[in-house]
C-alpha cells in the first residue's frame, strides 16, 4: 500500500524514508532525535506538512509544540504521535528567521496548536501566521519581552496597566438586535475553578455562548528554572511542584524517563517496581481528590463524599509518607532509580498497604452508592459536557478525559515503561463522552491502580535481599552530547505528561519543555460548554480535573 492510500484499521508503521517520500519537496533537511526522526520544513508549509502526516500516515496526535531560539534562528518543533500506537513518533522542525521569526500556524490542522503556539509566542517570541488569536497566554498583555528569548532583560521594568473602567463587552460582541447577552466573570478566586483560573463566560440568556480561559496567575517559568539547573541533582525537586496536589512521583518519572534515555541510564528492575508502586499510589490519591472535589462542585456534598474521598486520600498519603518521607513534595526519584529502599520493618509497611487495599472495595462500593447512583449527580452529568472523540483528539486531550470519550489510549500500556508491561491490569475506557463518563473512568482506574500496587508488593516481598538495587551507577556530572534532543512522556494522573530536552553539551539543558496534560485538556472547555448552562460548565470544568500549577507551570 502506498502512503497516499488511506490507512487500514490496523496501525501501519512507516519508516523515516517513507515519511520523507510522503512529505516530498516540503522537506529541506533531516534530523535524528532520540525518540523520533525529524524533518525540517519551510515555515510557510506547516499546515500542508502536518496535514499529510495526519491524513496519509495516521499521525493524529499533536502531542506538544516546542519553541526555542538559537544563535542563528528560531525554531518550532511539532511532536507528532499516533493515538493507536504512540511509539510511532515524528518531529516536524520549523526554523524561522532570526530577525523576523514568522511561521505558519498549525491551528487549522490540530486545534491543540492554538494554546501551544500562543505559549511559544508569549515565552519565546515566534509569530504564527493564520493563528486565530495570537496573543499572550501566560503573561499579562502589557508584558515587555519574551522570557525564554536570548536577549531578554530580566532586570527591565514591567508595565501592568490597571484598567479599572474597561468594558469587557466590546461592541463587536453585541448583537445589532436586542439580545440578552451578558458577560460573566468566574474566578480566579473561586473554589469551583480548582485554582487561580479566570473563566470569561459570555451568556446568551441563560446559555453559554462563549468561554475563554484566562491563565497565568500561577506561572513561575518552571522551564527556565530547569534550564538553569543541573541534570543530576537540581532539576528533580521541581516536578513535584507542577501538579502539586498529589501527582509528585508521576511528575518526577516524566523527567526521569526523559533524562535517563537522554543519558543512556539503566534503572534496576527492583527500583522499577518501587517506582511503579509509588506512581500508582499517587494516581489513587489524585483520583480520590478529583472525585471529592467533583461531587462538591456538582451537588455541594462536603460532609459525605468530599470527606470520604479525603479519608481515603489521607490513607494513601500515609503510605507515601512512609515510603518517601513527604506527603506532597516527595523528591523520591533519582536518575537511575530511587533515593532509598522501602521503610523498615518491611513486613509492617507491606501489611499497612494490604490492610488498606482490603478495605478499598467496600469504600468504592460506598462511592458508587453515594455518587454514581445519586440522582442529582446523574441529572447534572449524564449528557452534559459532551466531548466527541475526534474533537478530543484534535485538542490533544489525554488521560481520563480522552478515555471518557472512548479513546483507548494509555502510555503505561501503549508505550511501556517501568514495570507496567509485566503486570496484569486493564485500561479503563468509557464511551459516554460526557461528565459522567469521565467520573466513571477515574473511579474504575482506582481499582486498577490497586491491582497494580498489590502485584508490586507481592514482587517486592519475595525479592532476594542481595538483589535489591535501588540505583544504577550514574556519573556525578551528566553532559549529554551537544544538540542531542529527546521527547519522552509518562501517563500522569491527568494524562500525557511529556518532557522535551535539548542538550547543549553542558551539565544543564539548553532547552527544557514541559508538556502539561492539564494545559491541553483545559482547551476543550469551550467545546464542552457552549450551548450549556453555567452549572453545566462548572461540572465540565470539574470533570477535567485540572491543577493550575501544572497548567501554568
Amino acid at each position: 500500500m502506498s502512503l497516499e492510500e488511506p490507512l487500514p484499521d490496523t496501525v501501519q508503521e512507516q519508516s523515516a524514508d517513507d515519511l520523507e517520500a510522503l512529505l516530498g519537496d516540503l522537506v529541506i533537511g533531516r534530523e535524528e532525535h532520540i525518540n523520533a526522526p525529524g524533518f525540517v520544513i519551510r515555515p510557510d508549509t506547516v499546515q500542508e506538512s502536518l496535514r499529510r502526516l495526519r491524513d496519509d500516515a495516521g499521525f493524529d496526535h499533536l502531542s506538544c509544540v516546542t519553541a526555542q531560539e538559537y544563535e542563528d534562528r528560531f525554531e518550532s518543533i511539532y511532536h507528532l504521535k499516533k493515538f493507536d500506537d504512540p511509539t510511532q513518533e515524528v518531529s516536524v522542525v520549523v526554523p524561522a528567521d532570526k530577525e523576523n521569526p514568522v511561521s505558519q500556524s498549525a491551528d487549522a490542522v490540530f486545534r491543540t496548536a492554538d494554546w501551544h503556539e500562543r505559549e511559544a509566542y508569549d515565552l519565546v517570541g515566534i509569530q504564527y501566521e493564520d493563528h486565530p488569536d495570537l496573543r499572550r497566554i501566560l503573561l499579562p498583555d502589557t508584558w515587555q519581552g519574551h522570557p525564554l528569548s536570548m536577549d531578554y532583560d530580566q532586570d527591565q521594568p514591567q508595565i501592568v496597566a490597571l484598567r479599572e473602567h474597561a468594558n469587557p463587552l466590546q461592541e463587536d460582541h453585541r448583537s445589532e438586535t436586542d439580545s440578552d447577552t451578558m458577560f460573566l466573570n468566574i474566578g480566579p478566586h473561586h473554589p469551583a475553578t480548582h485554582g487561580v483560573l479566570h473563566v470569561k463566560a459570555t451568556l446568551e440568556g441563560e446559555q453559554i455562548a462563549d468561554v475563554e480561559s484566562d491563565l497565568g496567575y500561577l506561572h513561575r517559568c518552571e522551564e527556565q528554572l530547569c534550564q538553569n539547573s543541573t541534570y543530576r541533582h537540581q532539576i528533580m525537586p521541581y516536578p513535584d511542584r507542577w501538579d502539586y496536589i498529589s501527582a509528585g512521583l508521576l511528575n518526577e518519572w516524566a523527567y526521569a524517563r526523559a533524562a535517563e534515555d537522554l543519558n543512556d541510564i539503566e534503572v534496576p528492575e527492583y527500583a522499577q517496581i518501587i517506582r511503579t508502586m509509588g506512581a500508582e499510589l499517587c494516581r489513587m490519591a489524585a483520583h480520590f481528590l478529583a472525585l471529592g472535589t467533583f461531587a462538591l462542585d456538582v451537588y455541594g456534598d462536603f460532609t459525605a463524599i468530599f470527606m470520604y474521598a479525603i479519608r481515603d486520600r489521607e490513607e494513601v498519603q500515609n503510605i507515601l509518607e512512609d515510603l518517601t518521607g513527604q506527603r506532597l513534595m516527595f523528591n523520591y526519584f533519582r536518575l537511575g532509580g530511587v533515593v532509598w529502599d522501602l521503610p523498615e520493618p518491611r513486613d509492617e509497611f507491606f501489611e499497612n498497604i494490604r490492610d488498606y487495599l482490603d478495605e478499598l472495595p467496600e469504600h468504592l462500593e460506598e462511592y458508587h452508592d453515594l455518587v454514581t447512583g445519586n440522582e442529582i449527580l446523574q441529572l447534572r452529568t449524564i449528557g452534559t459536557g459532551v466531548l466527541p472523540p475526534e474533537v478530543a483528539k484534535s485538542y490533544g486531550a489525554t488521560g481520563p478525559v480522552a478515555r471518557g470519550s472512548g479513546i483507548d489510549y494509555d502510555l503505561r500500556r501503549d508505550d511501556p515503561y517501568g514495570y507496567y508491561d509485566e503486570l496484569d491490569w486493564d485500561v479503563i475506557v468509557e464511551d459516554g463522552c460526557d461528565n459522567y463518563s469521565r467520573l466513571l473512568v477515574r473511579m474504575q482506574e482506582v481499582e486498577q491502580s490497586a491491582r497494580i500496587v498489590e502485584q508490586c508488593i507481592d514482587l517486592l516481598e519475595d525479592w532476594p535481599e542481595d538483589e535489591r538495587n535501588i540505583q544504577s551507577n550514574v556519573p556525578r556530572t551528566l553532559r549529554p552530547d551537544d544538540d542531542t534532543e529527546i521527547y519522552r512522556a509518562v501517563e500522569g494522573a491527568k494524562g500525557e505528561l511529556g518532557i522535551y530536552i535539548r542538550a547543549d553539551g553542558t551539565d544543564k539543558p539548553g532547552r527544557f519543555k514541559i508538556r502539561s496534560p492539564c494545559f491541553s485538556n483545559l482547551q476543550t472547555l469551550p467545546e464542552m460548554s457552549n450551548g450549556e448552562y453555567v452549572p453545566d460548565m462548572i461540572a465540565a470544568l470539574g470533570s477535567l480535573d485540572i491543577v493550575l500549577g501544572e497548567v501554568d507551570r
